[in-house]
């Protein structure tokens, strides 16, 4: 499907001159290579007269002389302007080490005299002298001929590598970008879930391939580029394929580093010919995956231009130069958008910027569903419970969930998936798989096991903690000896109070509170629970201004949203001092309510962890039933909650789903045009249109149920 421009304002003549630039880099090309065979043919030669001469010597006329008279001669050779001499010592040596001697003739000596006294001394010479050649046949022979040779050499050579580097000399200055056409990339969006948004905010781009005439009526103008942006995992490269296939246009896709070589100019030669070949098969989408590689900001300090800055600026002059009426569309992926170029993020480039986050919990069933579609699952499986159970994951991780879940139900001999294997393998995801030769001491397991029922003690006495799901005392590869899985009951996002960090601190400070409260000891598996307490109480003073000590003041710039969330600190020392105390305070006050819960509860911990001993894996609801006096052996469900039902808890399960996100898998509908003015009927003026949502007055009040990545005490 070709792009039409019907807007006759628009249409421009058709210029179907030769490229310039293909030109250009054609003679460039010929001139290297005749350059190239010339200097090979001037090194063999040198080398051919270096090695023929390497045993050959110059002698005078009268030495010549000299060894005739006292007949040490052994054979003699008459060539065009020189007699090549071998003496009878020479002779005798192999004919690898004998040297051979040459002297030029003596004008006015009879040949026939000198050929008389060579056959008195025996001595073999050829009879006939080979006379010189035509200059111009030595010319051809000698240079003409061996500069073609090479050039045909070196030709098949370039072409060679042109093959198997992706153009130019040696693949040096061509695109290296593979080209999708049609529906080969084999992706539409029915193959993406979970990114609705993200979606609907493509569905302009693909109708305007589609229908460019609609838009040409009223006037608007088809965006340039479309930046997506994302922590890993969440599908930009697989969305960006997808609008390939729904759009039907040709698909070019490179990374960024293809770009970057270690000569000077390559990038920008790349990028030139790249927008050259997309403008010859326009309309078609250009993707530019892991766009930071090239498009980082531009260091001024310097004053540096080197290879990654030139490649920037020819994307920059571009970008501006392409007409937008041609229907090429620039998409990019990066999930470090922070370290990219204003120049580059400016409307008129990149016009929108569409975020690709982590699915909620209707796009993360959707997205179970995608991924099971190939498997076969038994009638237990329930997607809503997995869903509930992996918030926080990305796209990535829920594939690699569900195939490690297929991978386990063929290792346990069945030809289903069960519920058991799903949540099996996002444990096998966050833990490892256990450690079957890994053997502990008595002392060892009690100690793990009050410090794991630590964790879910604590988690079970706090209001604003997740639930506990499972607790194990079994060592698993992650390097842990046992851990206390938390899974929230709701659907999250991102927005916390402080009463629930300060509870998910205590939970962290339960495990060492009861190494301290029960076995009277410290051990160090304690240290990645103190990590992650440190690292909350640490955003709680500053970055999210929860001090009252520091105030809401941003102590720190994020260096990283989307990999490591990591941030840098922007203050003096003394503020700096300050936070430290700050930090500490908190994290002795939720070691203190920690403390505090374990030592209330001290018969309690003794029955759960009587019966972890015994187990060795326990469920949440197990526990409870313990705590409750029931028969743990009578929990049927085996992640049964924790949760009380009274008020001020949450409830166990959410009642309803939020409704699954419109789902988009065709994007060429056709849409009316707006009727004329004064065709249509008259409206009432107060009266709002039927088919117009009605303002709500709580629609866009963020929830306070958030979504966060699943929580594992672990002690090591």
């Amino acid at each position: 499907m070709r792009f039409l421009n019907n807007d006759p304002k628009n249409k421009k003549p058709q210029d179907n001159k030769p490229q310039n630039g293909d030109d250009g880099r054609q003679g460039r090309r010929i001139v290297f290579l005749m350059v190239a065979a010339l200097i090979a043919t001037l090194l063999i030669n040198s080398l051919y007269t270096t090695i023929a001469n390497a045993y050959l010597s110059e002698i005078t006329y009268n030495e010549f002389q000299t060894y005739l008279d006292k007949d040490e001669i052994a054979e003699l050779e008459f060539q065009s302007d020189r007699m090549v001499i071998l003496t009878r010592d020479e002779a005798k040596k192999p004919s690898a080490q004998q040297r051979l001697y040459y002297t030029g003739y003596i004008p006015n000596v009879s040949n026939d005299e000198l050929k008389a006294r060579l056959d008195a001394q025996g001595v073999e010479y050829n009879t006939e002298i080979v006379e010189q050649a035509s200059p111009i046949v030595t010319f051809v022979v000698t240079w003409l001929l061996p500069v073609i040779i090479m050039y045909a050499l070196f030709s098949l050579l370039m072409r060679s590598m042109t093959k198997r580097m992706g153009g130019g000399i040696g693949g040096i200055g061509e695109s290296k970008a593979k080209v999708y056409m049609e529906k080969s990339t084999g992706v539409t969006f029915a193959d993406v879930a979970g990114q609705d948004e993200a979606k609907e905010s493509l569905v302009e781009i693909i109708d305007f391939l589609h229908n460019p005439q609609k838009y040409a009526a009223i006037g608007a103008k088809l965006p340039k580029g479309a930046l997506l942006v994302g922590p890993p995992g969440t599908g930009k490269t697989l969305l960006a394929k997808a609008v390939a296939g729904e759009a039907n246009v040709p698909f070019f896709s490179i990374s960024g580093s293809g770009f970057v070589e270690m000569f000077v100019g390559v990038g920008a030669s790349r990028v030139r010919d790249l927008f050259a070949e997309a403008s010859k098969v326009a309309p078609c989408i250009i993707f530019i995956d892991e766009i930071d590689a090239i498009g980082k900001t531009r260091d001024t300090r310097f004053g540096g231009n080197d290879e990654r800055e030139q490649t920037l600026n020819q994307l920059l002059v571009e970008m501006d130069g392409f007409d937008p009426g041609k229907g090429i569309i620039v998409l990019a992926a990066t999930n470090r958008p922070e370290v990219l170029d204003q120049a580059l993020l400016r409307p008129g480039r990149f016009d929108r910027r569409i975020t690709i986050d982590r699915p909620n919990l209707a796009g993360r069933i959707a997205t179970l569903e995608v991924h099971t579609r190939n498997i076969k699952l038994g009638e237990d499986v329930d997607l809503k419970k997995v869903a509930l159970a992996t918030a926080g994951c990305v796209g990535a991780d829920l594939a690699n969930i569900v195939n490690e879940a297929a991978l386990r139900a063929v290792r346990k001999g069945r030809k289903l998936v069960t519920q058991e294997d799903m949540l099996a393998a996002f444990e096998f995801v966050i833990a490892g798989s256990e450690k079957k030769n890994s053997v502990l001491t008595e002392f060892e397991k009690k100690l793990v096991a009050y410090h794991e029922v630590g964790h879910a003690m604590v988690a079970y006495r706090q209001k604003n903690a997740e639930p506990v799901q499972k607790i194990t005392i079994v060592p698993h590869t992650e390097g842990s000896l046992g851990y206390t899985l938390l899974m929230p009951e709701e659907d999250k996002t991102n927005l916390r109070t402080r009463d629930e960090l300060m509870a998910k601190i205590a939970v962290s400070m339960g495990g060492r509170a009861a190494e301290e409260v029960v076995m009277n000891t410290m051990t160090n598996g304690a240290s990645q629970d103190i990590q992650e307490a440190t690292s909350i109480a640490r955003n709680m003073v500053a970055m999210y201004g929860m001090s009252d000590a520091v105030g809401m003041v941003a102590l720190g710039s994020v260096r990283n949203q989307y990999l490591d969330g990591g941030y840098g600190l922007d203050c003096a020392q003394d503020t700096a001092a300050i936070m430290d105390r700050e930090v500490k305070r908190i994290l002795d006050e939720c070691y203190k309510d920690a403390v505090q819960v374990i030592r209330d509860n001290r018969e309690d911990m003794d029955k759960v962890v009587a019966y972890l001993l015994e187990k060795e894996t326990i469920t949440g609801g197990e526990m409870v039933a313990i705590l409750e006096g029931r028969d743990p052996s009578t929990v049927e469900e085996a992640y049964a909650s924790t949760r009380k039902s009274e008020d001020g808890f949450r409830p166990s399960q959410p009642s309803v789903i939020e409704a699954p996100a419109k789902h988009i898998s065709m994007t060429s509908e056709k849409i009316e045009m707006p009727p004329e003015e004064g065709d249509a009927p008259d409206a009432p003026q107060d009266e709002s249109p039927a088919d117009e949502p009605q303002d709500e007055p709580n629609a866009e009040t963020p929830s306070d149920e958030p979504q966060d990545e699943p929580s594992g005490e672990e002690s090591k």
